[in-house]
């Protein structure tokens, strides 16, 4: 076995090794802010300022070898099969692969190998234990060749991805270089990138860095509402990374579970505020196999029937958005889609037994008695973004929760009232923003 590469560039008081990667190509893996675990003050504005600042000059980790996780993924993703593999390509209807005269392939490989290495971390070296400080502040770099990936709140997220019952080998395996990433078109007015895993399961997304300082200082209590109410609409963010290429600026990227998972079958989908200014979508032409997001104003004449889990959804929204307001938060979306169910999908039936299993209890405290918003969960992969109507299988997330309602926020609603008299738009206070996302939920289900 060829000896691990050499550490270089690290200093003893800014750094803490934690040891070498075991097996498929370790190598020296150093953390790097974060301090001791009750030092809670210094380990968040470490992690904040980490972000902020630019490297330290002397790279700060090597990391395992690219062409080694190529190998391991490539491996997996032979046994699928070419069969399995051209039946995938067929229905990804609307979705492109980034191949190598992609604008963003070089990128994407970039990130493949980065996150195949920063989750070989999160499996040599669990985090055992209580919950700690340093879990939430904790910042992870690793050097490649010719970039380096930061991991902000590795520990943090490999406890959430556990928690969900997600395998660090699945994980890294989607996420990977087994398969090129899928591009999709997006009808966010932002400038952010969207890429799906090859498998679809994961949602990924660019961020600036104030959206990823505003998310980092609100983890520990997104986990706290997740652990409280294990069936929240929340979407599940699995990771946080930044990616620098040579000396160039720091991206920032979300990783996420994607609410529409598994996509087949899927016939329509939708983004919704619950305003109507900037909420229209002009639909894919007829036989088109372009998939878009459609927006509030194409939903009008719809409606979700929800039948018996109609309550269980209304208070779902009441429980998510009041959490979201508490965080001064605005402008996130309710994602849907629909999916007709087949026969042997309609009702209970005779999985009973498994739904009641799957339907977990989070914590609970004597004052949040009956708070829990308990479900049977669906016999299907993502269940907990799933509900289940009489007819239409209805995929349903909260996502985008980093917007704050600050100066430029106030102004900007300022602007819009006197830009769109007597018209709703998406820019109001969170109470506001709350409250109608809500009124929407109950006025278009059934």
């Amino acid at each position: 076995m060829p000896a691990p590469p050499a550490r270089i560039g690290c200093s003893r008081d800014r750094h803490r090794a934690i040891g070498r990667s075991r097996g498929r190509g370790g190598a020296w893996l150093l953390l790097r802010g974060g301090g001791a675990a009750g030092d809670t003050a210094r380990g968040r504005e470490a992690a904040t300022r980490a972000m902020a600042a630019p490297s330290p000059g002397p790279r700060e980790v090597l990391a395992s070898s690219p062409e080694a996780g190529s190998r391991a993924a490539a491996a997996g993703s032979s046994r699928r099969g070419l069969l399995w593999r051209l039946r995938e390509k067929q229905s990804r209807l609307g979705l492109f692969e980034i191949d190598p005269g992609h604008e963003l392939h070089q990128m994407t490989c970039m990130m493949q190998a980065g996150l195949w290495a920063a989750t070989q971390v999160s499996m040599d070296h669990p985090p055992t234990g209580p919950p700690t400080e340093e879990d939430f502040s904790q910042v992870l770099t690793q050097v490649h060749e010719g970039f380096e990936l930061g991991t902000l709140a590795g520990p943090a997220f490999a406890r959430l991805r556990r928690s969900l019952g997600l395998a660090d080998e699945d994980y890294q395996a989607a996420l990977g270089p087994g398969g090129p990433y899928l591009q999709f078109l997006s009808t966010s007015k932002s400038k952010a990138s969207f890429f799906l895993s090859h498998d679809q399961r994961f949602f990924l997304k660019t961020q600036r860095r104030r959206e990823v300082q505003v998310l980092l200082a609100h983890l520990s209590r997104y986990v706290q509402h997740l652990q409280r109410h294990p069936h929240s609409l929340l979407a599940r963010l699995l990771g946080v990374h930044s990616l620098r290429v040579a000396q160039g600026k720091k991206k920032y990227f979300i990783i996420m579970q994607s609410v529409f998972f598994p996509a087949g079958r899927i016939s329509e989908r939708y983004d919704i505020k619950g305003c109507e200014v900037s909420r229209w979508v002009d639909p894919a032409p007829e036989g088109s196999p372009i998939v878009l997001v459609l927006k509030d104003l194409n939903f009008e004449g719809k409606t979700i029937n929800l039948g018996p889990q109609r309550s269980w959804f209304l208070r779902q929204m009441e429980l998510d958005t009041a959490f979201l307001r508490e965080l001064n938060v605005l402008d996130y979306s309710l994602l849907m889609a629909f999916q007709r169910l087949h026969e042997d999908e309609k009702g209970l039936g005779s999985s009973l037994i498994f739904r009641t299993v799957r339907s977990v209890r989070g914590i609970q405290s004597p004052e949040e008695s009956g708070a829990q918003n308990r479900r049977l969960l669906p016999d299907a992969p993502n269940a907990l973004h799933i509900v289940d109507g009489p007819e239409q299988r209805y995929f349903l997330g909260l996502v985008d929760l980093v917007t704050v309602y600050g100066l430029r926020k106030r102004l900007e609603h300022l602007w819009k009232t006197l830009r769109y008299p007597g018209r709703t738009f998406s820019t109001v206070s969170p109470a506001c923003y709350a409250r109608r996302l809500c009124q929407w939920a109950e006025a278009n289900t059934e």
